[in-house]
C-alpha cells in the first residue's frame, strides 16, 4: 500500500466528521484539495523542489488525528510562563491544531482587530474569510498544501483593519500535546489592510516525548503601505517533524519582515513564497538554524518581483554539528516589467564536523535589464586563525568556538525589530550552543 493510500482511505471514511467539526468556508475547498492530493501525493526527492528532503517518508507511521475534536484537559495559561523581560505581549495558544478559546488574555485589542479561531471567525464573518482563505495556497501545485487543506479544521485568523496600528505585539504559542504519536494540521490566515501595522511572534513547543508531525499552511495578505513583522521560533524536540508552507502577497509600499529561527527540532521543511505585487514593496526575509545530532533543517524560498521598484533582502545562516543536515534553496524571480528591482540574497553556513552536511542552491532568474541583484553562498568551518588568536589570548578552545559561532548567527538576530525579543534570542542562542536547557523560568512546556 502506498503512503498516500492510508490517508485517502481515512478521508473517505471521515469526511463528514471533518466537515461537521469545521466551518462551511473551510469546507468549501476541501473536496477539490483532496482530489489534488490524490493526483499529486506527497512530495518526494524526484521533485526538484524537494531534492534534499523526502517528505513522503514522514507520513509513513500511523499517527493519531483528533478529527472528532476531543477536548485536551490542559490549560496552557497555567503551564506556560513566558519570562521575556520588557516584552509585554497579548498571549494566545493553539493546542495541536485547535485555537484555545476557554481562556483568553486580559487585553483589549484596537477596535476592529480580530485574533482568534479561524473556524469561529469563519462562522461569524464568512464573507471576510471567504475573500482570502485558500486564495494564495494553491493546492494544485503542492501535495502538502493540498493535504493540509483537505484535513485542517481550525487554526488562527489575524485581521487588522485599515489604518490600525497595534502597539502591543501578539504572541502565539503552538503546543503539541499527546499521549501517542500524533499529527496536527494547522491553518493561519493573516490580513493587514491598507496602512495597518502589527507584529506577531509565533513559538512552537512540544509537551510530550512522542512522535509529532505538524503540517502548517500560512497565508499572509499585506495591504498598501502596511507594515508587518513575523517572527517564528521553533523549540521542540528531536521526535518532531514540521512541514510549513507560507504564502505572502504584498501590495504597493508595504514592508514585511519574516524571521524564522530553528533552535531545536527533529526535521523541519519550510517553504516560503513571497509575491511583491505592488510598486515600492519591500521584503526582508531572514532565517537561522542551529542543528546537531541527526537533526535536519530545509528552507526553500521564492521571491517573485512581479512589478517595478521593489526591494528584497534575504539572509539565511546555518550552524551544523554532529551529523546534522541543512539545505537552502532560494529563488528570486524578476519579471520582464519589474525594472528598478533591488534584490540581495545571502546564505552562509558553518559545518562544525566532517559528518555535517549542507546543501545550498541560490538562484537568480532575471528578465529585466535595469536591476541591481546579487546572490552568494558559502559553506565552511570555523576560522582556524581566529581560533588560534583567541586561544593565544587565554580563551579556552571550547569557549572560543562558542564565541565564534555566536558571532556568526548574530547578524540574523540583529534584524529583529523588537528589542526585547532580540535580547532574549541572544540569550537563547548562547544557551543552545552551550547545550543548556532553553526553558523559561516556571514554564512547564519547554523541554
Amino acid at each position: 500500500m502506498s503512503v498516500e493510500q492510508q490517508y485517502i482511505d481515512l478521508f473517505s471514511q471521515t469526511e463528514a466528521m471533518i466537515c461537521r467539526h469545521s466551518a462551511e468556508v473551510l469546507n468549501a475547498p476541501r473536496a477539490a484539495a483532496f482530489a489534488d492530493f490524490e493526483r499529486q501525493g506527497f512530495p518526494t526527492r524526484k521533485l526538484e523542489k524537494y531534492k534534499y528532503t523526502d517528505v513522503s517518508k514522514y507520513f509513513e507511521p500511523n499517527y493519531g488525528l483528533n478529527l472528532n475534536r476531543l477536548v485536551i484537559p490542559v490549560n496552557p495559561y497555567e503551564v506556560f510562563k513566558c519570562d521575556v523581560p520588557n516584552m509585554s505581549t497579548a498571549l494566545y495558544f493553539v493546542q495541536n491544531d485547535a485555537f484555545y478559546t476557554r481562556a483568553l488574555p486580559k487585553v483589549t485589542l484596537p477596535q476592529g482587530v480580530i485574533f482568534g479561531s479561524l473556524k469561529e471567525v469563519a462562522e461569524q464573518r464568512p464573507d471576510l474569510v471567504r475573500k482570502y482563505y485558500g486564495k494564495l495556497a494553491d493546492t494544485s501545485k503542492d501535495g502538502v498544501t493540498a493535504f493540509n487543506t483537505a484535513f485542517a479544521q481550525d487554526g488562527v485568523l489575524f485581521y487588522v483593519p485599515r489604518g490600525v496600528v497595534l502597539e502591543k505585539p501578539i504572541q502565539l504559542v503552538n503546543i503539541l500535546r499527546a499521549d501517542v504519536d500524533f499529527m496536527v494540521n494547522r491553518r493561519v490566515l493573516i490580513i493587514l489592510e491598507e496602512a495597518a501595522q502589527a507584529r506577531l511572534l509565533v513559538c512552537d513547543h512540544a509537551m510530550d516525548n512522542v512522535n509529532f508531525l505538524a503540517t502548517q499552511v500560512v497565508e499572509i495578505f499585506v495591504g498598501a503601505n502596511a507594515t508587518f513583522d513575523l517572527y517564528e521560533l521553533e523549540e521542540t524536540h528531536t521526535s518532531t517533524i514540521r512541514l510549513s508552507n507560507m504564502y505572502v502577497r504584498q501590495e504597493a509600499g508595504s514592508n514585511v519582515l519574516l524571521n524564522g529561527m530553528t533552535l531545536s527540532n527533529g526535521a523541519t521543511r519550510n517553504n516560503i513564497k513571497v509575491t511583491l505585487a505592488g510598486e515600492g514593496a519591500e521584503i526582508n526575509l531572514c532565517g537561522m538554524a542551529i542543528a546537531d545530532e541527526d537533526q535536519r533543517v530545509d528552507n526553500h524560498t521564492a521571491i517573485d518581483h512581479a512589478v517595478p521598484n521593489c526591494t528584497s533582502n534575504e539572509l539565511f545562516k546555518y550552524v551544523l554539528d554532529d551529523r546534522a543536515i541543512g539545505a537552502f534553496a532560494g529563488r528570486v524571480l524578476v519579471r520582464p516589467d519589474a525594472q528598478h528591482t533591488n534584490s540581495q540574497q545571502t546564505n552562509r553556513n558553518l559545518c562544525a564536523t566532517r559528518e555535517a552536511r549542507m546543501y545550498t542552491q541560490p538562484q537568480l532568474e532575471i528578465y529585466a535589464d535595469d536591476v541591481k541583484c546579487s546572490h552568494g553562498a558559502t559553506v565552511g568551518q570555523l576560522d582556524e586563525n581566529a581560533l588560534f588568536y583567541m586561544r593565544s589570548r587565554g580563551i579556552p578552545e571550547k569557549e572560543a568556538r562558542l564565541l565564534l559561532m555566536f558571532a556568526f548567527v548574530n547578524e540574523v538576530i540583529d534584524n529583529i525589530r523588537l528589542e526585547a525579543l532580540k535580547d532574549r534570542l541572544h540569550l537563547l542562542v548562547e544557551k543552545r550552543f552551550r547545550g543548556e536547557l532553553n526553558k523559561c523560568d516556571n514554564c512547564g512546556i519547554c523541554k
